[in-house]
C-alpha cells in the first residue's frame, strides 16, 4: 500500500524540463547495418552524402537531440524484429556556485586538510609473511612483507598526548612488537 502521494511538478519545477509530449525518433536497421531515422515520421538524412550506420549511431543521437539540449523517444527496431525503446533525457548544465558574500568560518576539517602530517616509521622482523598487523592504539592497519617485515608509518598528531610507544600485532601468528616512538 503506497501511503504517499505521487510527486507532481509545478511550471516553476526545475526538474520540470521534457516536454510532455517528446519527439518520436524512430531508427530502423537494415540487415546491412544502415540506419535510416525519422524525427515525427519525417526522414533525418545523414549530413553526408553516406548513410548512417551501427558505427554512427551516437553521432546520430547527438545530431538528433541537438547535443542531448532536448529530450526524445527513441525507437530502434532491428532487422529481426526485435525493438528497443528508450527516453535520451537531457544533460542539465551545472551551474557554477555563486561566490559567498559571507566567507566561511574555518572548521577543525579545514584546518587538518592543510596540515602537514608529522611521521613516524615503526617496524619489526617477528611476523609470518603476508599477515595482517594491527598496529595500536589502533591508529591504523599494515601488512607483511615477504620477508615477515612490518612497517607502519603512524602520523603523531593522530595520537593521543602522552603516546611513546606503538604495538605492532600479528593478527595470525599472534606476534607483538612494542616500539617507542623517537
Amino acid at each position: 500500500m503506497n501511503l504517499t502521494s505521487p510527486r507532481r511538478t509545478g511550471p516553476n519545477d526545475e526538474d520540470a524540463t521534457a516536454p510532455v509530449e517528446l519527439p518520436h525518433v524512430l531508427v530502423t536497421v537494415a540487415e546491412d547495418g544502415a540506419l535510416t531515422a525519422t524525427v515525427d515520421g519525417t526522414p533525418f538524412p545523414s549530413p553526408n552524402a553516406g548513410a548512417w550506420t551501427r558505427a554512427t549511431f551516437g553521432p546520430l543521437m547527438d545530431a538528433i537531440t541537438k547535443d542531448r539540449t532536448i529530450a526524445v523517444r527513441v525507437e530502434v527496431r532491428e532487422s529481426d524484429g526485435s525493438v528497443f525503446t528508450d527516453i535520451l533525457r537531457t544533460h542539465k548544465p551545472r551551474r557554477a556556485a555563486a561566490p559567498s558574500e559571507n566567507p566561511v568560518p574555518e572548521t577543525r576539517r579545514s584546518r587538518h586538510a592543510r596540515r602537514v602530517p608529522r611521521l613516524a616509521e615503526v617496524t619489526a622482523e617477528v611476523f609470518v609473511p603476508g599477515e595482517d598487523i594491527a598496529v595500536a592504539t589502533i591508529v591504523s592497519h599494515t601488512d607483511a612483507t615477504g620477508t615477515g617485515e612490518a612497517r607502519a608509518l603512524i602520523d603523531l598528531d593522530d595520537l593521543p598526548d602522552g603516546t611513546h610507544e606503538v604495538i605492532l600485532l600479528g593478527r595470525i601468528s599472534g606476534s607483538i612488537a612494542v616500539r617507542r616512538l623517537t
